[in-house]
């Protein structure tokens, strides 16, 4: 951690000898405070130092914005020292794709509802960029999920899943069949909406809206969600970070489509095979305070610690 009472002559926090440091800047592209606050970081960074980079479509929002700071194009292999992020948990998410095979920390600015993942509230803001050059800061790691699908032994589709990956119905009307297998061994045959795993990170998300238990953070586990089965056995499970979850569904009657973090998907066909595993990669988020989970799940739920007769 730099000397916060450093002289005026002392090295400048973001160039010591000849290396700049770098940070990835992702915004919400609809939200004018993703804009303004996207702006006002940057060019305090670009005053200690930072070099910017952001994606090309995003160039365009914050031209005008930025007086001081030059911003330079980001791309899928652009390496930073960390990624800060204006906008909800879906924006978070969407940095967090990019920084996942590049094992870059996260940090997010909440300009969403609830904001779990993220560790600042815009009243922060001006508090962000001295935290970024004296590294005051902690890295959590969390789970993420490996998705595959496999066609006659064939690797058809692949992606990450930070919070879950669910297999759902496509045809309202119609429930779907799906033989669930935890570590090779058949489990369970269900008529359902669908089955949902879940990382401890989505534990708060879609698993908690189907019924799962909040899992804390830094418990290694995977959760696996029936949606709504038709079936005496039909709780939510909580499973090794080291199982296998396979899906398969019978050749006939309607599939399903998989859906990684709300964001990407595959419509699966016959004999296709879903394999679920624990990522080699993790989620780094920053943490700016030693802050229990317990008083974030609070927090973010507005959960009643007084009663609700206090209310």
């Amino acid at each position: 951690m730099a000397d916060a009472g450093r002289s005026p002559g002392a090295l400048h926090p973001a160039r010591v000898g000849t290396v700049t440091r770098t940070v990835a800047v992702f915004l919400h592209p609809e939200k004018e405070e993703a804009q303004e606050g996207a702006a006002s970081v940057i060019d305090a960074l670009a005053e200690l130092g930072f070099e910017a980079r952001v994606w090309p479509q995003d160039l365009d929002r914050l031209n005008g914005r930025i007086n001081r700071a030059k911003v330079h194009p980001l791309d899928a292999d652009t390496p930073a020292e960390l990624a800060i992020v204006f906008g909800g948990d879906g924006t978070i998410l969407r940095a967090a794709a990019w920084a996942l095979p590049l094992d870059v920390p996260v940090l997010g600015v909440n300009l969403g509802h609830v904001g779990f993942l993220a560790e600042l509230e815009p009243s922060d803001i001006h508090t962000l960029p001295m935290a970024v050059a004296e590294k005051r800061y902690a890295v959590e790691e969390r789970l993420v999920l490996d998705v595959l699908v496999h066609r006659d032994g064939e690797e058809r589709w692949r992606s990450p899943a930070i919070n879950e990956v669910s297999l759902e119905k496509l045809a309202r009307e119609r429930m779907i069949t799906v033989l669930v297998s935890i570590d090779g061994r058949p489990l369970s045959r269900w008529s359902c909406d669908g089955v949902l795993v879940s990382t401890p990170t989505g534990s708060t998300a879609y698993g908690f809206s189907a019924g799962g238990p909040v899992i804390w953070p830094d418990v290694q586990a995977m959760l696996v969600v029936p949606l709504s089965a038709h079936a005496l056995f039909n709780r939510p499970m909580v499973l090794s970070p080291t199982s296998t979850v396979n899906f398969v569904q019978p050749e006939e009657g309607p599939h399903g489509i998989i859906w990684c973090d709300g964001r990407t998907s595959y419509e699966l066909a016959p004999r296709d095979k879903v394999t679920i595993t624990s990522s080699q990669h993790t989620m780094k988020i920053l943490r700016l305070s030693e802050q229990p989970f317990t008083t974030r799940l609070v927090k973010k739920f507005a959960l009643p610690v007084e009663g609700w007769g206090r209310r």
